[in-house]
């Protein structure tokens, strides 16, 4: 029977362990572990790659943890803009979304624009307008609202300055961490097919409409059944300039590289070249998986059908 798997991240950053406090960190493997079991419980089912995939990026865009979703970061007009996108590497049909509001889960309507559109990229006004056609759940603003999240945007909102630097202050004072928040998961299903996705509220204090890798096919989601299904999160410029996710790919395809040597190359040589701060989870049509980043820590998690079971935070 074809091994299935299922891989996810939470964000990559300067994820310290002695800046969390023990109630954070239980808290953030728990929601790590609630978006594994969704995910993982449609492969276990028969269900598809992509169908796995969306199911953990749900649970953990309505995780106020994390930044996407309900927890997305509050741009420099004091709104949220959100941006995802996902692929099936079985056809290469692919749907993303940017700049959208109001939208309890952004991932959904990206694989609605890949499934019930003509188009693979849709944004702002416009894509609102599809996900109304399309009955896709919207909230009040107020959803999307949390204190840390203010607190956070509130201290540079009169600047110019910009943060990918994810402050939980007022939930516990608890981090003071550099976190590049995006959310993302990758899977092999029984079938052998492969699908990745990615979504994120993207930086605390964006101006200009400001889009990151998390939406661009090629950048911060690729998936292809001749070679790999990637997520990334990071600095999003330089994933962009590195087309990071499509190099594994092809990495993997033109040398002939395994899965982890592909992220490798891309993670710790080519974007370390670039001050490309971050990592990827990555699967390949066998089931292989692998989790790279080249900060202090990862928010991630992966689970397979031979028994083998992983969540971590920070560096091995």
């Amino acid at each position: 029977m074809q091994q299935f798997s299922l891989s996810i991240h939470g964000g990559a950053g300067t994820i310290l362990k002695e800046d969390m406090t023990a109630a954070l960190e239980q808290a953030y493997l728990k929601g790590l572990d609630e978006a594994l079991a969704a995910g993982y419980a449609v492969l276990e089912q028969g269900g598809s790659a992509v169908n796995a995939v969306k199911a953990s990026i749900v649970v953990l865009e309505d995780n106020l943890l994390f930044n996407a979703g309900r927890g997305s970061v509050f741009t420099k007009k004091g709104l949220q803009e959100m941006d995802a996108a996902i692929m099936n590497g079985n056809d290469l049909s692919a749907g993303a979304v940017a700049g959208i509001r109001n939208v309890r889960n952004p991932i959904e309507l990206a694989a609605e624009v890949m499934l019930h559109s003509n188009h693979v990229f849709l944004s702002g006004k416009g894509a609102n307008d599809f996900a109304i056609k399309q009955g896709i759940k919207l909230e009040p603003d107020e959803y999307f609202f949390s204190q840390f999240r203010y607190d956070q945007w509130k201290e540079i909102r009169d600047s110019d300055n910009y943060s990918l630097d994810h402050t939980h202050k007022g939930v516990e004072e608890l981090m003071k961490d550099k976190k590049f928040g995006t959310v993302g998961a990758v899977a092999c299903d029984a079938n052998g097919n492969i699908a990745a996705a990615t979504s994120t509220g993207g930086m605390t204090n964006k101006k200009y409409g400001r889009i990151g890798d998390s939406p661009l096919i090629g950048a911060g989601t690729y998936a292809n059944n001749k070679t790999c299904a990637i997520s990334c999160t990071g600095h999003g410029e330089p994933f962009i300039c590195a087309v990071a996710a499509h190099d594994v790919s092809c990495l993997m395809e033109y040398k002939g590289m395994s899965l982890q040597q592909a992220m490798h190359e891309v993670v710790h040589v080519k974007l370390m070249k670039m001050d490309g701060e971050g990592g990827m989870i990555g699967v390949d049509a066998n089931g292989n998986a692998a989790m790279v980043f080249n900060s202090a820590g990862m928010y991630r998690g992966f689970r397979n059908s031979i028994g083998e079971n992983k969540i971590g935070i920070y560096k091995d």
